[in-house]
């Protein structure tokens, strides 16, 4: 158990000391921050524009921080001989690649978590037509950006640590902070006589991201034991393509009882079902945490699967 937490914990600091984990995760909730600063015009409905096109930033970070950091936890390692010098301890293959989804499955926590303040206060300073950008919010939160960079940048200097992962924790610490003086001790005007808030129904709706991010780590991870980057980012890619119109392409078939259609509606994960924004904006938000919980024991599954897969291709790997 020893072997099995020390790998995971240098996989997770080796993910975030990475200067691409850093750039991706200060881009996305940058640019969740820009979609709440124009005018849309969308006629009453920006609120809903601004968190449904928020939660996709969010998945789409998330997809290509997932083949970026299994292909660099894995891949690289598999390349540059770390993986067997590692498994020449006391260390089975089996241990070395579930340890490795466990650091992949905690940055992918942090980066997801860092989104979601994001989406959070880009749902506070949402507006319409008769509303106003909320200067304040950014300013607070810009400034608590830019100290976590100051932060690292002061250890890197008078204290020789690294950089990055720094940075990436005083990014956790000041953004955390940040959204809370913007949430306790500002305000806002959404529309005429409308006061701004925070939609917190956004957070399951979260957490479902999450889980579909967690399940694209572990069908990255399994490429990886075989493929390189662009490799595994087609494959990736290739599954959430198919997965966003599964219902279109299997779904109608498999309710028809074609065989193929319903194996394949099996195999292909149906990233519909982890998107709630669709019912957030009809309202229907009784049901979100029990199906939070029904979505989790669905990745638990999925994941599961294609770890196996993955654990029967890496005992297959020549590793020398």
């Amino acid at each position: 158990m020893r072997q099995f937490i020390t790998i995971a914990v240098n996989a997770f600091m080796e993910l975030i000391r990475q200067p691409v984990f850093l750039l991706l995760m200060t881009g996305s909730v940058l640019f969740e921050m820009f979609l709440a600063v124009p005018y849309y015009f969308a006629f009453g409905d920006e609120p809903k524009l601004v968190e449904n096109s928020t939660l996709a930033v969010m998945l789409l970070s998330g997809l290509f921080g997932a083949v970026l950091s299994a292909s660099s936890s894995l891949a690289r390692e598999i390349r540059s001989g770390t993986a067997l010098a590692v498994l020449s301890k006391p260390v089975g293959r089996a241990q070395f690649l579930l340890a490795k989804f466990a650091g992949l499955a905690a940055a992918l926590g942090v980066l997801t978590y860092i989104n979601m303040v994001g989406v959070l206060l880009a749902s506070r300073m949402a507006f319409d037509a008769y509303g106003s950008t909320d200067l304040r919010a950014i300013g607070i939160f810009g400034g608590g950006i830019a100290l976590a960079y100051g932060l690292g940048g002061f250890s890197n200097f008078f204290l020789r640590r690294p950089f990055v992962s720094d940075t990436v924790l005083a990014f956790i610490v000041m953004a955390t902070f940040a959204s809370f003086l913007v949430f306790t001790f500002t305000t806002q005007k959404q529309s005429v006589g409308v006061e701004a808030h925070v939609d917190w129904r956004l957070v399951p709706a979260g957490l479902l991201v999450l889980f579909a991010l967690w399940i694209l780590a572990a069908i990255a991870l399994a490429s990886s034991t075989r493929l390189d980057t662009i490799a595994t980012l087609a494959v990736c890619s290739a599954f959430f393509l198919l997965g966003l119109m599964s219902d279109y392409f299997f779904g109608q078939r498999a309710a028809h009882g074609e065989w193929w259609a319903s194996t394949l509606y099996s195999i292909v994960p149906n990233w519909q079902l982890f998107w709630l924004a669709d019912a957030i904006e009809t309202g229907k938000n009784t049901f979100q945490w029990a199906y939070v919980g029904k979505a989790f024991g669905y990745m638990v599954c999925y994941a599961a699967a294609a770890l196996v897969i993955g654990m029967a291709l890496f005992e297959e790997r020549e590793l020398s």
